[in-house]
């Protein structure tokens, strides 16, 4: 989804994944907060410690890239990559705002340049390749910055032999760039190819949500295709879906069980479990570990 249309219905309050989204940002202060998905009153250290899962119904709040490379990476083994890359206004782009003001107000409320997070790190003393999205900057919608980030580290990661991960959550394809963003889908999965080519691994992890254009190039690219439960995936609106085909969808056809189910993920990984689940998939895959 284009993060401008985002922002339009974020603005309006409508929708039940809008609702969500919003629900969860207001309760972000304070030593309590609700469960979005059960109403359950939590102490949110409690939940913190709990990699922000509801310990009633296992709903997964969403988290910013620094709290799931936390989570993933061994403690300090963490070495971000391409940290210098900022994003430009090639186009000069201005719809209700510029896409200069939308670029400067995301990096002072994110403290991130862009949507991502690339680098090198351990999963019990394994190398990985490791990129985040982050859906606070822009909807993690996906640029030239993000798709030149993500490009180099699937570059390093086949120039090094190591297995890669890319965490995604996105609205799409960022339409401030029009054709620029619309290009890092075939340059990320040209890089792609060329780490298959090698017989490394790559796996992606779709959180919610993971739409559009990063639905339809990497994030459906895998090797091995994880999920979070119950994470909003897919390509275009339900709206337009059913008006394309003149049928009625399923309510959960868009969720991470529903395409486990018809063969789309491989499988879904409660976050909670998440770190050990990827440093068995390493070993299985002949990872070793490093000193």
């Amino acid at each position: 989804m284009p993060v401008s249309l985002f922002d339009w219905f974020a603005d309006r309050r409508k929708g039940q994944f809008v609702g969500k989204v919003s629900q969860e940002t207001d309760e972000s202060d304070g030593l309590w907060g609700k469960c979005p998905e059960c109403g359950q009153v939590v102490y949110r250290k409690d939940l913190q410690a709990n990699a922000s899962v509801c310990s009633n119904c296992g709903h997964h709040n969403r988290i910013n890239s620094d709290e799931r490379i936390s989570l993933i990476a061994d403690q300090n083994t963490f070495e971000a990559t391409d940290t210098q890359l900022t994003p430009t206004d090639p186009l000069g782009f201005k719809d209700r705002r510029a896409y200069a003001d939308r670029l400067r107000e995301s990096q002072a409320n994110t403290g991130l340049k862009d949507g991502v997070i690339t680098g090198i790190c351990r999963v019990e003393s394994m190398p990985l390749a490791l990129a985040v999205m982050d859906f606070r900057f822009m909807g993690g919608s996906m640029g030239s910055v993000v798709g030149e980030k993500i490009t180099r580290l699937v570059e390093k990661a086949t120039s090094d032999r190591l297995p890669l991960l890319i965490v995604c959550a996105s609205g799409g394809a960022r339409m401030q760039e029009g054709m620029l963003s619309l290009m890092q889908m075939a340059k990320i999965s040209g890089a792609l190819e060329r780490h298959r080519e090698a017989e490394l691994l790559y796996m992606p992890l779709l959180t919610h949500p993971t739409t559009g254009g990063v639905t339809a190039s990497f994030a459906m690219l895998g090797d091995l295709i994880l999920a979070e439960p119950k994470a909003l995936i897919g390509f275009a609106g339900r709206r337009v879906i059913e008006q394309t085909l003149r049928e009625k969808l399923p309510d959960n056809f868009q969720t991470a069980e529903y395409l486990q189910e018809h063969g789309f993920v491989d499988t879904i990984v409660p976050r909670t479990r998440l770190r050990k689940t990827l440093a068995t998939l390493l070993r299985l895959h002949g990872v070793k570990t490093v000193k």
